[in-house]
């Protein structure tokens, strides 16, 4: 799939559903992701990070670059752009937005917004050590394999919610970027 197919799919495709992992009435603070997909030797790619061990919130885990709302943003897309400018140097007009998903509400006390974004050229990763410890891609054709996605349900505050990992090399992704990573691929699929 190309960068010219993978527009056309997101953009015809109506959303089928959302994710939940979390209820509805639960209440989180604003954050963003952006999903970078990037074209890397003809093959598209999703950028992720992982979290370094000192951080408060999911440390060591892999995620999209991404954050809290801070009050000087001016929208969501706004988050999504400056995290990732911020943890992988990523710039703003190296991008093209596509859309967004539905916010994601998580026990951790966030509701994430995915931020679908194509990188339009290559550029020089530029890590925050303070909040990446690894930046890394995987190629979009793993993830849309459907045996490569797997989920089980997870048994929390009284309801059964599903639980989303994909094991990929010596990486194992799972939660809300693994969610956000089936939602993609399912938004994407051909029918």
């Amino acid at each position: 799939m190309n960068k010219h197919e993978f527009t056309l799919r997101y953009n015809l495709h109506r959303l089928r559903s959302t994710i939940t992992s979390a209820p509805q009435s639960y209440l989180g603070r604003q954050a963003a992701v952006l999903i970078p997909v990037i074209e890397i030797e003809q093959q598209l790619h999703l950028m992720l990070t992982r979290r370094p061990m000192h951080l408060r919130h999911h440390p060591g885990q892999i995620s999209f670059p991404g954050g809290k709302v801070e009050p000087g943003d001016i929208n969501i897309i706004h988050t999504a752009l400056r995290e990732a400018h911020e943890e992988i140097g990523l710039s703003p007009e190296n991008v093209d937005i596509l859309g967004l998903f539905p916010a994601h509400k998580t026990f951790t006390g966030f509701e994430i917004t995915p931020v679908v974004a194509l990188v339009k050229q290559p550029f020089e990763l530029v890590i925050d050590p303070g909040e990446v410890d690894d930046c890394f891609s995987v190629p979009l054709s793993f993830f849309i394999e459907q045996s490569n996605r797997h989920k089980m349900f997870h048994y929390r505050h009284g309801a059964y919610y599903q639980v989303h990992f994909m094991p990929f090399e010596d990486k194992f992704i799972w939660g809300v970027t693994a969610a956000i990573i089936d939602l993609l691929c399912r938004h994407i699929e051909v029918n």
